[in-house]
């Protein structure tokens, strides 16, 4: 794959030519999670023919906050040197030429900022809930499994299979075990075909790791913020919403306790905020203990008083669902630390309230109320551990009995 990939990167250099050949590039989603990464790559390599090339569909600058997907990449001996990521080729350029073919995986349909480019999409495979309708000029495959990476083994394995090697097989069976929780029927995420082709994998290659570490490895990367400054941390796992105030919702994989000790914290969360439009910042903690329970904490960071008190307070008071928030001192002025005792409210629960309080806030004001709009930031991963994912309470409990149900009912969730 890395000759195939330096390839992709020579012919990237020579885009500027007008008068070269065209791009068909397979382009994953936003989040750019393993699937993503894993489906774009292997998918555009199946293509290598036709001369398809990768595209991460990130900044490169963002590559570190996607920890899990680094640590994959490494552990298959793929240099991180030779991904191609979206601010290193110009979609738009090649489309106002007439050289851009799209092939669309683990998405079906573009986000609105990319909708200039819709005419260029020409194949779909995706596997989450179908918004496009195929035609004759753009084949549709969209079901309903728990990885993109099943549906590109499946091509891969039907229609090419000598390009599999031991590289590849470990890219994809990743993906797979990843987005299928280690496989576990008591997880709700596993259908038939993604079962057949991680078999298939691990019968053709039974040098692949094992399952279990594997996933447990994966997952350990996941929570990795080791090297972050405090903007990564932020970045990492976030989610924006604009009202009359503009406020982001960061999940972060430590302790508050070892977040509020970061030197210079909060200059550097005024920083943030000046950067990216922000009046508020909410913080999310998540962490496990020994015995894989979720501890919960919860920060508030805002240089407008009125800001941060309402905030907190209609946070303290909420109903639907409880926090059951229990204040915590910290040394810093302008931060209000809690604990959740509620350690089920994932973000997908806080962010409705936060919404509500927006919907009250008209007529308190606060410095810069609606006058900036956040920058770009990246979007959350499709499998954010803080969505409501099967992850969401710890690494599941997995009886033997259910280990030997065969499969389980996908459960439909809207972050998929």
């Amino acid at each position: 794959m890395e000759e195939f990939l330096r390839s992709c990167q020579q012919a990237v250099k020579a885009s500027s030519d007008q008068a070269g050949p065209g791009f068909h590039v397979v382009l994953g989603n936003e989040a750019c999670d393993i699937d993503s990464i894993v489906s774009a790559l292997a998918y555009a390599y199946f293509l290598s023919k036709m001369l398809a090339v990768p595209l991460l569909n990130i900044r490169q600058s963002e590559l570190p906050l996607r920890s899990d997907g680094i640590f994959l990449l490494r552990q298959t001996g793929l240099s991180l040197d030779l991904l191609l990521f979206r601010d290193q080729l110009d979609l738009r350029a090649l489309q106002r030429a007439g050289r851009l073919q799209l092939t669309l995986v683990d998405h079906n349909v573009l986000p609105s900022s990319d909708s200039d480019l819709e005419e260029a999409v020409v194949e779909v495979i995706d596997h989450h809930l179908q918004e496009r309708e195929p035609s004759p000029t753009c084949p549709v495959t969209v079901e309903t499994v728990g990885s993109c990476a099943t549906l590109v083994t499946e091509r891969i394995i039907q229609k090419a299979p000598e390009i599999l090697d031991l590289q590849l097989a470990h890219l994809l069976y990743a993906a797979i075990v990843l987005d299928c929780v280690d496989m576990a029927p008591a997880a709700g995420k596993v259908t038939p075909k993604d079962s057949q082709y991680a078999a298939a994998l691990e019968s053709q290659f039974p040098a692949l790791p094992p399952r279990g570490a594997l996933f447990q490895e994966l997952h350990n990367a996941k929570f990795d913020v080791s090297g972050l400054n405090t903007e990564q941390m932020l970045l990492k796992d976030m989610k924006a919403i604009s009202g009359s105030l503009n406020l982001s919702v960061s999940v972060l994989y430590i302790s508050l306790e070892e977040f509020l000790q970061r030197e210079d914290l909060e200059a550097e969360l005024s920083g943030f905020c000046q950067k990216y439009g922000y009046d508020l910042l909410l913080m999310m903690t998540i962490f496990f203990t020994d015995s894989k329970e979720p501890i919960r904490e919860l920060a508030v960071f805002s240089h407008s008083i009125t800001c941060r008190e309402q905030v907190s307070q209609y946070l303290e008071q909420a109903q639907n669902p409880a926090l059951n928030l229990s204040p915590l001192s910290n040394p810093h002025p302008h931060i209000s630390a809690y604990h959740q005792g509620n350690s089920l409210a994932s973000r997908k629960k806080v962010l409705p309230i936060v919404k509500d309080f927006l919907r009250t806030w008209d007529g308190y004001g606060c410095p810069g109320d609606g006058q900036n709009e956040p920058s770009q930031v990246p979007p959350t991963p499709m499998n954010s551990l803080v969505e409501g994912s099967p992850l969401d309470n710890g690494l599941p409990r997995i009886t033997s009995q259910a280990l030997e149900e065969k499969f389980s009912q996908i459960v439909n969730r809207t972050d998929l």
